[in-house]
This record gives C-alpha cells, sequence and structure tokens, in this order.
C-alpha cells in the first residue's frame, strides 16, 4: 500500500512538472478557509483551541498559503468580543457564554497571521440568524430583541434582507469589527436569501410594506441584496479603505438554458435566480475588490464542470480579481480525465494559472490541506507554492507604493550577522510601510524582482538574519517595502559576504 501511494505521489508531482518549469506567479492569493459552523472549536478551552489553530497556521504557511480567511460571526453571534451579538456556541458551547479563561479569537489571529506574513480576512455570515442545530438563542441575540426582523426557513432563521434595517445593522457590526481589529480583509459567503428547499420564502409582509414600485419579487430581491453589498462595501471603505472586501458566491451564477443572461453550460442552483445573488452587477459596479466563487466540482461534473465554470467566471468576472474556490478533497478524491492514475490537482491549477483575471485559489477547508489529504499539501509544498508570493494587484484601491527602505546595513550582534533598516516616516496610513520583501542574489547573478524564486523572506520585521557560513561568498541582498495593499517599493540593496 506504500508503495503505490509513493508512486501515486511521484506520478502527480512529474505531472505538475510542465507548471514549475515555468516562473511561478510573483502575486497570487493562496488562500484557505478556517470555519467554525462545522463545531471543529466547540467547547475547546483557549489553550486547546490557540493549539489547534497554531498547527493549522503553521502547516498552511509551510505549504504558502498567504491569506486566511477566519470564520467569526456564524448565526449572529461572535468569536470575538462583539458589543452588538452574544458569544458564539461553536466556541463556547454555548451562545451567550463568554470564554473562559477570556480571550478574543479574532485578535489573537490577526496577531498570529501577522507574525507569519500572513493576512488575515474577517469572515462573516451576513443574514443567518439561525442554523438549524441551535435550539437556544442568548437573551441578547438580535433575532430574540427584535423577532419582527427575521423569517424562519427550512429550520434557520433569516435576517430579512427586505428590511432596511437589517441591511443597516449588519454593516454596523462590520463597521465594528473593521474599526476595532486590524484585519487584512473582510470576507462575507454566499448565505443571502436561503437556499430553496422547494417552499415559497414568507417575506410577503415585507414585499407589500418595501416594495419600491418592483412588480416582480425576484428583482425585488436582488435589489435588497444589491443595496446591501454597495452599502457594506461604502461602511468598510471609509472606516479603513486598505482593507479588502471579498464576496466567495455559489459556483454557478446562471444557467445558459434558463434566459438570455450570461450563464453558463451547467445545470444547478443559481445565484441570480435562486438565492437573488447578483454577483456579476457587483463586479461590474466596483463593490468588491475580490470574488471567490466556490468552484467545488470536478472537472468532468456532468451538471456543474469545473473547467467550464472557470473559463466563464474568468470571461465575465475578470474586472476585479477573481480568486477560485476549491474542494481539496473533490479534487484528490477526482482521477484526471487524461490521466486516471492521478487526481485533478495538476489540471486544475493548469486552468487556474492559464486564465485571464484569475489571481489565485483559495481553499475549503484548512483542516484538510493541514492533513495533507490525497498529499495535497505536499504538491503545494514542492510544486504550485514552492515560492513566497505576495497579495495580487489592488492597485485600484490605491495606486502609491512607499518610499524605499534607508540605511540598509548588515551588522554582527550577539546572536548572529543581520541586516537592519528603516523606512521613512509618513502620515498616510495607506502608504505606511507593514512588510517588507527581502531578495538574495548571487555574485554576477541577475537581479530578477519579477521571479519569486529570488525571494527568501518577507516579513514585518525591519531586519532579517542572515545565513552566515565562514563569509566565503558574496551575495547582494535586495529589499524592498510593501504598504497595506503591498504595493511594492523601489528597491534598496547591500553586498555581503556569507
Amino acid at each position: 500500500m506504500k508503495k503505490k501511494k509513493s508512486l501515486l505521489l511521484i506520478l502527480t508531482l512529474f505531472c505538475a512538472f510542465s507548471l514549475t518549469a515555468q516562473q511561478l506567479p510573483k502575486r497570487e492569493f493562496r488562500g484557505a478557509w478556517i470555519q467554525a459552523v462545522n463545531g471543529q472549536f466547540q467547547g475547546l478551552k483557549r489553550e486547546a483551541m490557540q493549539a489547534n489553530l497554531t498547527r493549522q497556521l503553521n502547516a498552511l504557511k509551510a505549504c504558502g498559503v498567504n491569506t486566511i480567511i477566519f470564520q467569526v460571526r456564524v448565526e449572529g453571534d461572535a468569536l470575538y468580543n462583539s458589543p452588538y451579538e452574544p458569544w458564539s456556541r461553536y466556541l463556547t458551547g454555548r451562545q451567550g457564554v463568554a470564554p473562559s479563561p477570556y480571550w478574543d479569537p479574532l485578535a489573537w489571529m490577526v496577531e498570529q497571521c501577522h507574525l507569519r506574513g500572513m493576512e488575515l480576512h474577517a469572515w462573516i455570515n451576513p443574514f443567518r440568524a439561525k442554523t438549524k442545530g441551535t435550539s437556544a438563542l442568548a437573551a441578547n441575540h438580535p433575532a430574540k430583541l427584535n423577532p419582527d426582523r427575521c423569517f424562519p426557513y427550512d429550520g434557520l432563521l433569516i435576517f430579512d434582507p427586505g428590511k432596511a434595517e437589517n441591511r443597516h445593522y449588519i454593516c454596523q457590526v462590520a463597521a465594528d469589527i473593521v474599526r476595532r481589529y486590524d484585519i487584512d480583509g473582510f470576507h462575507i459567503d454566499d448565505y443571502f436569501y436561503p437556499y430553496p428547499n422547494g417552499t415559497p420564502i414568507p417575506d410577503d409582509a415585507t414585499f407589500a410594506a418595501y416594495g419600491n414600485g418592483y412588480r416582480d419579487r425576484g428583482d425585488w430581491r436582488r435589489y435588497n441584496v444589491n443595496l446591501f453589498v454597495s452599502e457594506l462595501h461604502d461602511t468598510i471603505r471609509a472606516i479603513k479603505p486598505w482593507v479588502k472586501f471579498g464576496i466567495s458566491p455559489f459556483g454557478i451564477y446562471h444557467n445558459a438554458t434558463t434566459s438570455t443572461l450570461p450563464g453558463s453550460a451547467t445545470k444547478g442552483l443559481q445565484n441570480y435566480d435562486d438565492l437573488y445573488a447578483d454577483v456579476l452587477y457587483w463586479v461590474n459596479q466596483g463593490w468588491v475588490d475580490y470574488i471567490v466563487p466556490q468552484l467545488y466540482w470536478e472537472i468532468g461534473h456532468k451538471a456543474a464542470d469545473y473547467a467550464t465554470l472557470i473559463k466563464w467566471w474568468s470571461k465575465y468576472a475578470s474586472k476585479r480579481p477573481l480568486v477560485i474556490g476549491q474542494d481539496v478533497e473533490r479534487t484528490v478524491r477526482a482521477a484526471d480525465l487524461e490521466q486516471p492514475t492521478i487526481n485533478q490537482q495538476p489540471a486544475k491549477f493548469a486552468l487556474q494559472r492559464s486564465l485571464p483575471g484569475v489571481v489565485g485559489s483559495c481553499l475549503w477547508y484548512s483542516a484538510v490541506v493541514v492533513d495533507n489529504v490525497g498529499n495535497y499539501a505536499t504538491a503545494l509544498r514542492t510544486t504550485y507554492h514552492k515560492y513566497p508570493a505576495l497579495s495580487p494587484d489592488y492597485s485600484f484601491i490605491y495606486k502609491k507604493a512607499p518610499k524605499k527602505p534607508k540605511r540598509l546595513k548588515a551588522l554582527w550582534m550577539p546572536d548572529g550577522y543581520y541586516l537592519f533598516w528603516s523606512t521613512s516616516s509618513t502620515n498616510d496610513e495607506m502608504n505606511k510601510a507593514t512588510r517588507y520583501v527581502i531578495y538574495r542574489f548571487k555574485k554576477g547573478q541577475e537581479r530578477d524582482l519579477d521571479n519569486p524564486a529570488n525571494i527568501v523572506a518577507i516579513t514585518s520585521d525591519p531586519l532579517y538574519r542572515l545565513p552566515y557560513d565562514g563569509g566565503l561568498h558574496k551575495y547582494v541582498y535586495v529589499v524592498t517595502a510593501l504598504n497595506r495593499i503591498q504595493n511594492e517599493s523601489k528597491p534598496a540593496k547591500k553586498s555581503v559576504k556569507l
């Protein structure tokens, strides 16, 4: 059995060689979702949960993930210290009960991700007020305080998107998170109107009261969601314009067979028609900073073929950075259509990196990657994420780059040989240096800053310990500064002997 697994791994890596023979991208969104809704943290004490998360972050960092999307609001609750909503039962085991000993998972995760040079994007579910498994709401839960603002559906409670006070309230919750935590991004998932189960959505009274002249219920529901997405985008921009706003919608926008709208050759649930989420409109209006359609199916899936869908999203939704949501388990369990002895990871990466507008992927879900199911993480570490990557280009948010590092020096310290530098002060928060990229070149080597193979570190510290080995070899180190959205400065350089 071990020999068979080893052979499959070799075949997978061999098939991926054509990708790595080419230069890997220097900028790429390499994300992973860490969810709470599956109960993986429920009832864990602080030390146990921190140990769990530390293990995940270390493993994800090792295989090149640069962005963590961490779920902090599952059902009108909080995995952080919220002034508006109760502590989540997905954290403490009982809604409304604070963790003991006390800690704030979101604050801790921001700190831990930044220590590892990773971005932290806070993820909320906007309109779900109660999951099916929740039997009791805390006294201060918003649905308990204002039951008239929610409707029941399929065992859930939903904040009615047709009511302006709900849209404003969710934006208030988001504003609080953005204002108080040093997050890099704010992320919402695909729950707007509920996934249909064949019964009507009970919003007749809301439509009658707030119909805004619409005759078609579907158009009115899409209008409500559009208002929310626009307001949430503007809320985030007004507080911290460097915080990137991302949405991960369901993987099918619209089936081509049902109308003249842009649609894919698929036969499945639809964002536009069934969830009332007009994702293309948001992209074209510039209301999102990145979009992550959940393309969780296999290449060759009869109803929703991955290859068909990624090409469709590339064609229609690339006015903003397009990130592909990947289901790791399905990918490694599905055989490659042309080489059945290997899984579909190589083919999916080949598609992802060949299509315009696609700037990376986000992995569903973190624990599967950490457990190296199907050797997916091994392939990331040795092949697809072999070198570090900066964030995608978000210059549409802010175009300036920070000033380059100055006073770059190599100095001996009691514990080793170090590079030190400083940066220019600025009152422009958008353009403060928050990270640094360190490149290394051998004597005579072309100083190619576009090739990530030359990156030795991305750090938030203005220093770097050099790997001194007798002082027999000459190198040139180049250091650049990154601002809040990772625009890169001009280089500073220093020759050293190591």
